[in-house]
């Protein structure tokens, strides 16, 4: 991490911060205009084997500093990385990956791709006739604060939001990310305003829960929130865990995090650490 960036996330750290904040000093750094068209910084192109099989897109700069992230060396917490493209460039990377790989799914991974919004809208716009499956890995703070942009994203029926919620609590957010607890609701706002705008539940929104830091009863308490907003929600949680990667070690041990359940890389659960 670049020295100002050091400085600037432990001033963060001592009050918590406001993740809304960040994403525009982070889109400073990872996002800019090039004859009208918005670029937004990559760190490569691969084909991965989740969802059976996706072309990924890890796009550098997030808006949270979750302590057991997978990407946090190489796109969430450090923006000297990486290179800037267009919307028809990652375009194009995603569909050729895609269609010689055989895989009927592409995405965008690794940091926060909503920090740049209009990338995103363009590219969603140039898949739209493509016949792949576009999932969106998000954190929804940027899709809770802002109704019209669920407004957009709903427009693509071929478009499928995962919002990934950090822990079961607002104590459980602020102690994985050490942003303001509050933000926590906004995670939930992004599934109410995505679906209020006509997302199907469970086929075109659905949430990914952090649960290896949290209760067994603040799951039940945010499932009974889930089913608040939607009855449908509860039932389809993909439910997330710690991979013990050597990285995300290194960076738990530096955070003083202790999950309850994890998993080793080669698929091994572990209890604690």
């Amino acid at each position: 991490m670049e020295k100002s960036e050091e400085k600037m996330d432990e001033v963060r750290v001592g009050r918590g911060y406001d993740p809304l904040e960040l994403t525009e000093e982070v889109r400073e750094k990872v996002v800019r205009v090039i004859n009208s068209v918005e670029e937004r910084k990559y760190y490569r192109f691969r084909k991965d084997r989740w969802y059976g099989g996706i072309a990924t897109g890890d796009v550098v700069g997030c808006n949270l500093r979750c302590g057991m992230c997978w990407s946090w060396r190489s796109a969430s917490h450090i923006m000297a990385k990486g290179f800037y493209c267009s919307p028809s460039q990652s375009f194009k990377q995603l569909r050729n990956i895609a269609y010689s790989s055989g895989f009927r799914m592409v995405r965008l991974s690794g940091g926060e791709p909503t920090i740049s919004k209009e990338h995103l809208l363009e590219l969603l716009r140039l898949f739209e006739n493509s016949k792949l499956e576009f999932i969106l890995e998000t954190n929804g703070i940027i899709i809770g604060s802002d109704i019209d942009f669920a407004k957009e994203l709903v427009r693509y029926n071929y478009l499928v939001v995962r919002v990934s919620i950090k822990g079961c609590s607002r104590e459980d957010f602020y102690n994985i990310t050490l942003a303001r607890p509050e933000f926590f609701d906004l995670q939930l706002k992004a599934l109410e305003n995505l679906i209020e705008q006509g997302a199907k539940p469970c086929e075109q929104v659905y949430p990914a829960v952090m649960l290896s830091f949290s209760e067994r009863k603040d799951y039940e308490l945010l499932q009974e929130k889930l089913s608040d907003i939607h009855p449908l929600l509860s039932k389809c949680i993909d439910e997330e865990y710690v991979i013990l990667y050597p990285h995300v070690v290194k960076l738990l041990e530096v955070r003083k995090l202790r999950p309850k359940i994890c998993f080793r890389p080669n698929g091994i659960p572990e209890h604690m650490i």
